[in-house]
Protein backbone atom coordinates (compact mmCIF):
# COMPACT_ATOMS: atom_id res chain seq x y z
CA UNK A 1 0.00 0.00 0.00
CA UNK A 2 2.78 2.42 0.61
CA UNK A 3 4.28 1.66 -2.54
CA UNK A 4 1.08 2.28 -4.70
CA UNK A 5 0.48 5.69 -2.73
CA UNK A 6 3.97 6.94 -3.81
CA UNK A 7 2.52 6.07 -7.64
CA UNK A 8 -0.13 8.12 -7.45
CA UNK A 9 2.00 10.80 -6.24
CA UNK A 10 3.99 10.48 -9.74
CA UNK A 11 0.97 9.89 -11.91
CA UNK A 12 -0.39 13.12 -10.59
CA UNK A 13 2.62 14.92 -11.41
CA UNK A 14 3.54 13.74 -14.54
CA UNK A 15 0.32 14.02 -15.95
CA UNK A 16 -0.34 17.55 -15.01
CA UNK A 17 3.17 18.33 -17.11
CA UNK A 18 3.56 20.65 -19.63
CA UNK A 19 1.95 20.03 -23.12
CA UNK A 20 3.66 18.13 -25.46
CA UNK A 21 4.98 17.90 -29.26
CA UNK A 22 6.64 15.61 -31.58
CA UNK A 23 9.12 18.41 -33.22
CA UNK A 24 8.70 19.32 -37.13
CA UNK A 25 11.58 21.63 -38.00
CA UNK A 26 10.24 21.85 -41.68
CA UNK A 27 8.48 25.20 -41.29
CA UNK A 28 10.02 28.72 -43.18
CA UNK A 29 11.58 30.93 -41.26
CA UNK A 30 9.15 33.69 -40.10
CA UNK A 31 6.15 32.16 -41.61
CA UNK A 32 3.04 32.50 -39.62
CA UNK A 33 3.81 29.02 -38.15
CA UNK A 34 7.12 30.27 -37.10
CA UNK A 35 6.17 33.14 -35.57
CA UNK A 36 3.75 31.57 -33.18
CA UNK A 37 6.26 28.94 -32.65
CA UNK A 38 8.33 31.57 -31.28
CA UNK A 39 5.14 32.77 -29.03
CA UNK A 40 4.33 29.24 -28.01
CA UNK A 41 8.00 28.71 -26.60
CA UNK A 42 7.68 32.22 -24.79
CA UNK A 43 3.82 31.57 -23.23
CA UNK A 44 4.70 27.90 -21.96
CA UNK A 45 8.22 29.21 -20.57
CA UNK A 46 5.75 31.89 -18.32
CA UNK A 47 3.88 28.98 -17.38
CA UNK A 48 6.23 27.34 -16.19
CA UNK A 49 7.34 30.66 -14.43
CA UNK A 50 4.05 30.93 -13.39
CA UNK A 51 3.71 34.06 -15.08
CA UNK A 52 0.20 33.67 -16.39
CA UNK A 53 -0.76 36.29 -17.58
CA UNK A 54 2.37 36.91 -19.94
CA UNK A 55 1.81 33.57 -20.91
CA UNK A 56 -1.98 34.42 -21.89
CA UNK A 57 -0.91 37.14 -24.02
CA UNK A 58 2.20 35.10 -25.80
CA UNK A 59 0.06 32.49 -26.56
CA UNK A 60 -3.16 34.51 -27.77
CA UNK A 61 -0.71 36.27 -29.95
CA UNK A 62 0.22 32.96 -31.49
CA UNK A 63 -2.95 31.96 -31.87
CA UNK A 64 -2.97 34.78 -34.20
CA UNK A 65 -0.65 34.14 -36.07
CA UNK A 66 -2.14 30.52 -36.89
CA UNK A 67 -5.56 30.37 -36.15
CA UNK A 68 -5.46 26.42 -37.20
CA UNK A 69 -2.11 25.30 -36.23
CA UNK A 70 -2.60 22.46 -33.50
CA UNK A 71 0.35 23.88 -31.45
CA UNK A 72 -1.41 26.53 -31.24
CA UNK A 73 -4.65 25.18 -29.75
CA UNK A 74 -2.94 22.56 -27.55
CA UNK A 75 -0.73 25.15 -26.10
CA UNK A 76 -3.75 27.98 -25.34
CA UNK A 77 -5.69 24.68 -23.95
CA UNK A 78 -2.64 23.89 -21.54
CA UNK A 79 -2.94 27.69 -20.34
CA UNK A 80 -6.53 27.19 -19.83
CA UNK A 81 -6.58 23.93 -17.88
CA UNK A 82 -3.72 24.98 -15.85
CA UNK A 83 -5.53 28.30 -14.92
CA UNK A 84 -8.85 26.38 -13.90
CA UNK A 85 -10.72 27.27 -17.02
CA UNK A 86 -11.78 23.96 -17.88
CA UNK A 87 -14.35 24.52 -20.41
CA UNK A 88 -12.31 26.55 -22.87
CA UNK A 89 -9.55 24.12 -22.46
CA UNK A 90 -12.41 21.57 -23.62
CA UNK A 91 -13.30 23.83 -26.77
CA UNK A 92 -9.79 24.46 -27.86
CA UNK A 93 -8.90 20.41 -27.71
CA UNK A 94 -12.00 19.94 -29.35
CA UNK A 95 -11.07 22.38 -32.19
CA UNK A 96 -7.62 20.97 -32.71
CA UNK A 97 -9.20 16.98 -32.87
CA UNK A 98 -11.68 18.79 -35.62
CA UNK A 99 -9.02 20.33 -37.26
CA UNK A 100 -6.07 17.78 -36.99
CA UNK A 101 -8.02 14.10 -36.72
CA UNK A 102 -4.79 12.47 -38.00
CA UNK A 103 -2.57 13.70 -35.69
CA UNK A 104 -1.27 11.76 -33.14
CA UNK A 105 -0.04 14.64 -30.73
CA UNK A 106 -3.49 16.12 -30.47
CA UNK A 107 -5.07 13.23 -29.08
CA UNK A 108 -2.10 12.01 -26.62
CA UNK A 109 -2.66 15.81 -25.05
CA UNK A 110 -6.35 16.13 -25.38
CA UNK A 111 -6.41 12.38 -23.38
CA UNK A 112 -3.87 13.35 -21.25
CA UNK A 113 -6.60 16.35 -19.89
CA UNK A 114 -9.15 14.29 -19.73
CA UNK A 115 -7.63 11.86 -17.95
CA UNK A 116 -6.66 14.82 -15.16
CA UNK A 117 -10.69 15.51 -15.49
CA UNK A 118 -11.11 11.75 -14.10
CA UNK A 119 -12.27 10.87 -17.73
CA UNK A 120 -10.54 7.84 -17.63
CA UNK A 121 -12.25 5.57 -20.26
CA UNK A 122 -12.52 8.39 -22.39
CA UNK A 123 -8.62 8.88 -21.90
CA UNK A 124 -7.27 5.76 -22.81
CA UNK A 125 -9.74 5.40 -25.90
CA UNK A 126 -7.36 8.80 -27.28
CA UNK A 127 -4.51 7.51 -25.66
CA UNK A 128 -5.14 4.10 -28.37
CA UNK A 129 -6.17 6.64 -31.11
CA UNK A 130 -2.56 8.20 -30.77
CA UNK A 131 -0.77 5.34 -30.86
CA UNK A 132 -2.61 4.18 -34.40
CA UNK A 133 -1.87 7.29 -36.29
CA UNK A 134 0.66 7.40 -39.14
CA UNK A 135 3.71 9.12 -38.30
CA UNK A 136 3.56 9.52 -34.96
CA UNK A 137 6.85 8.90 -33.12
CA UNK A 138 6.41 9.35 -29.43
CA UNK A 139 4.72 6.10 -28.84
CA UNK A 140 6.99 5.68 -25.43
CA UNK A 141 5.14 8.62 -24.14
CA UNK A 142 1.77 8.08 -24.88
CA UNK A 143 2.08 4.40 -23.63
CA UNK A 144 3.74 6.21 -20.21
CA UNK A 145 0.81 8.51 -20.33
CA UNK A 146 -2.17 5.73 -20.51
CA UNK A 147 -0.36 3.31 -17.36
CA UNK A 148 -0.43 6.51 -15.67
CA UNK A 149 -3.92 7.78 -16.15
CA UNK A 150 -4.78 3.65 -15.54
CA UNK A 151 -2.82 3.81 -11.94
CA UNK A 152 -5.41 7.24 -11.56
CA UNK A 153 -8.65 4.92 -12.37
CA UNK A 154 -7.37 2.10 -10.03
CA UNK A 155 -6.24 -0.20 -12.86
CA UNK A 156 -2.95 -1.66 -12.04
CA UNK A 157 -2.74 -4.59 -14.39
CA UNK A 158 -3.79 -2.04 -17.11
CA UNK A 159 -1.27 0.13 -16.02
CA UNK A 160 1.66 -2.01 -16.15
CA UNK A 161 0.83 -3.34 -19.67
CA UNK A 162 1.05 0.09 -20.76
CA UNK A 163 4.48 0.41 -19.25
CA UNK A 164 5.54 -2.77 -20.28
CA UNK A 165 4.90 -0.97 -23.56
CA UNK A 166 6.48 1.89 -23.15
CA UNK A 167 10.01 0.41 -22.31
CA UNK A 168 9.71 -2.02 -25.35
CA UNK A 169 9.85 1.39 -27.30
CA UNK A 170 12.14 3.35 -25.19
CA UNK A 171 14.04 0.88 -22.62
CA UNK A 172 14.66 2.50 -19.11
CA UNK A 173 12.68 5.52 -20.09
CA UNK A 174 12.63 6.64 -16.10
CA UNK A 175 9.01 7.12 -15.21
CA UNK A 176 7.92 3.73 -16.90
CA UNK A 177 10.49 2.13 -15.37
CA UNK A 178 10.49 2.99 -12.01
CA UNK A 179 6.41 2.86 -12.12
CA UNK A 180 6.94 -0.63 -13.59
CA UNK A 181 9.25 -1.68 -10.80
CA UNK A 182 6.53 -0.65 -8.15
CA UNK A 183 3.84 -2.37 -8.91
CA UNK A 184 6.21 -5.51 -9.52
CA UNK A 185 7.31 -5.47 -6.27
CA UNK A 186 3.06 -5.20 -5.29
CA UNK A 187 2.66 -8.44 -7.13
CA UNK A 188 5.67 -9.77 -5.28
CA UNK A 189 7.30 -10.24 -8.87
CA UNK A 190 10.96 -9.05 -7.07
CA UNK A 191 13.45 -11.09 -9.14
CA UNK A 192 12.03 -9.10 -11.87
CA UNK A 193 11.75 -5.88 -9.65
CA UNK A 194 15.64 -5.91 -8.58
CA UNK A 195 16.90 -6.96 -11.82
CA UNK A 196 14.83 -3.73 -13.37
CA UNK A 197 16.25 -1.26 -10.49
CA UNK A 198 19.50 -2.18 -10.63
CA UNK A 199 19.77 -1.65 -14.89
CA UNK A 200 17.98 1.76 -14.02
CA UNK A 201 20.31 2.27 -10.72
CA UNK A 202 23.44 1.78 -13.31
CA UNK A 203 22.08 3.97 -16.07
CA UNK A 204 21.14 6.66 -13.67
CA UNK A 205 22.63 6.58 -10.47
CA UNK A 206 20.88 6.40 -7.32
CA UNK A 207 18.33 8.80 -6.53
CA UNK A 208 15.23 9.09 -4.26
CA UNK A 209 13.04 7.43 -5.85
CA UNK A 210 14.89 4.33 -7.35
CA UNK A 211 16.26 4.06 -3.47
CA UNK A 212 12.90 4.33 -1.92
CA UNK A 213 11.78 1.65 -4.15
CA UNK A 214 15.12 -0.52 -3.22
CA UNK A 215 14.52 0.09 0.34
CA UNK A 216 10.92 -1.66 -0.25
CA UNK A 217 11.37 -4.36 -2.22
CA UNK A 218 15.19 -5.87 -0.21
CA UNK A 219 12.72 -5.30 3.24
CA UNK A 220 10.08 -7.71 1.38
CA UNK A 221 12.47 -9.91 0.61
CA UNK A 222 14.69 -9.67 4.05
CA UNK A 223 17.35 -8.42 2.82
CA UNK A 224 18.65 -6.74 5.85
CA UNK A 225 21.72 -5.58 4.64
CA UNK A 226 20.88 -4.22 1.52
CA UNK A 227 18.34 -2.43 3.19
CA UNK A 228 20.44 -0.80 5.56
CA UNK A 229 22.60 -0.13 2.49
CA UNK A 230 20.09 1.67 0.57
CA UNK A 231 18.85 3.42 3.71
CA UNK A 232 21.86 5.31 3.89
CA UNK A 233 22.40 6.24 0.37
CA UNK A 234 18.82 7.85 0.80
CA UNK A 235 20.15 9.69 3.67
CA UNK A 236 23.21 10.96 1.59
CA UNK A 237 20.79 12.11 -1.12
CA UNK A 238 18.19 13.98 1.07
CA UNK A 239 21.43 15.81 2.50
CA UNK A 240 23.21 16.72 -0.54
CA UNK A 241 19.47 18.35 -1.71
Amino acid sequence: MKIHTHIVTLASMTLSGCVTFQEDNTNAQHSPIDMADTRIALGLNYIKLEQYSKARQSLEKAMKYAPHYYKSSLSLAYYFDVVGEVDKATKLYKKALKEHPNNGNVYNNYGTFLCKQGEFQRADVLFKQAIDKPNYYAVAETYENAGLCALKARKSHQAKYYFSKSVEHQPLRPISSLQLAALEIEQDQLHQARLRLLDFSQRYGYQRNNLVLLIELERKSENWMLVNKYQALLEQVNVSK
